[in-house]
């Protein structure tokens, strides 16, 4: 697969991604990639392909054969690595890599596909090659992938990426990238998708659009918590108001009506005449005893 660019071609030549909901990275030449200063690290990886006339279930066309690699992380991603520019052309390190992890493959400079600026604090330029296999030569590298030094380590094993979108928009391809991936794997995956016309550029959008939508039923179950908790909170707070009310109201209540039945009789006394004559005051009595004794 010859280069979307020339060696000396301009970084702007390189065909964008614009797919909703994908992160666009920064393109530019191989040319300008190589006069980056050293301080800058460089990842080369390899997307291996075939024309696959396959029917799936007898009726879903697969179109395309492509590898990608389980890896030791648990994401997915091409095979490859870094390439330490001091020592290695950039083919010659992507092919010793490919060496340990594939087994019998080796890529040129004709391979070359395009190159991106990755985003986070680290200075790295990801170079990507794609190549085009017969059904035959991918399923031999399959198959010494397997026998490779670092299967079962560092691969944990190939796949293949379903091209196709099932009749509930989710089977396959978006269901596929629903997965987790490895730094700029996913981007680089719908990049050469894109431009080697492996899959049209609407249906890249609609896989991308359905695993956007996936995701978002995920929310509703917290609103819905957060709706019953509120209606909770709110029912207790009414009931809570309720009794308090209730209480505050019966207390009333009771001291008025306790007051009522104490005030009552003092005023029916107030009411009464006193029983007390007035020719026989209530204090003689008392003082008879005290007469008796002056007079004995």
């Amino acid at each position: 697969m010859a280069a979307l660019t020339g060696s000396a071609g301009a970084a702007g030549l390189l065909p964008s991604l614009s797919v909703p909901g994908v992160t666009e990275l920064k393109p530019l030449s191989r040319y300008e990639a190589m006069r980056l200063g050293p301080g800058w690290s460089h990842s080369c990886h390899a997307m291996l392909y075939a024309p696959n006339p396959g029917m799936l279930f007898g009726r879903i066309p697969l179109r395309y054969a492509v590898l990608m690699q389980m890896r030791f992380d648990g994401l997915l991603g091409f095979p490859g690595g870094f390439v330490d520019r001091r020592y290695w052309s950039l083919e010659d390190g992507l092919n010793r890599v490919l060496g340990l992890g594939l087994g019998c493959v080796r890529l040129t400079e004709a391979d070359y596909l395009c190159s991106h600026l990755t985003e986070g604090p680290h200075r790295v330029v990801a170079h990507f090659y794609a190549r085009q296999l017969t059904l035959e030569e991918l399923h031999t590298i399959e198959i010494c992938a397997v026998h490779s030094r670092d299967h079962g380590l560092e691969v944990m094993g190939m796949v293949r990426v379903p091209l196709y979108t099932q009749k509930d928009r989710m089977g396959g391809l978006p269901n596929f990238l629903g997965n987790s991936f490895i730094g700029t794997a996913k981007f680089q995956l719908l990049f050469a998708l894109k431009v080697l016309n492996m899959v049209p550029e609407e249906k890249l959008a609609e896989a991308v659009a359905a695993t956007q939508k996936q995701k978002k039923p995920a929310a509703e179950p917290a609103a819905v918590t957060a709706n019953v908790t509120t209606a909770n909170v709110t029912t207790t707070t009414a009931a809570v108001t309720a009794n308090v009310t209730a209480a505050v109201t019966a207390n009333v209540t009771a001291a008025v009506t306790a007051s009522q039945m104490v005030a009552k009789p003092a005023n029916e006394l107030a009411n009464q005449p006193v029983a007390v004559s007035m020719a026989e005051p209530a204090a003689e009595p008392a003082a008879e005893p005290a007469a008796e004794a002056m007079a004995e």
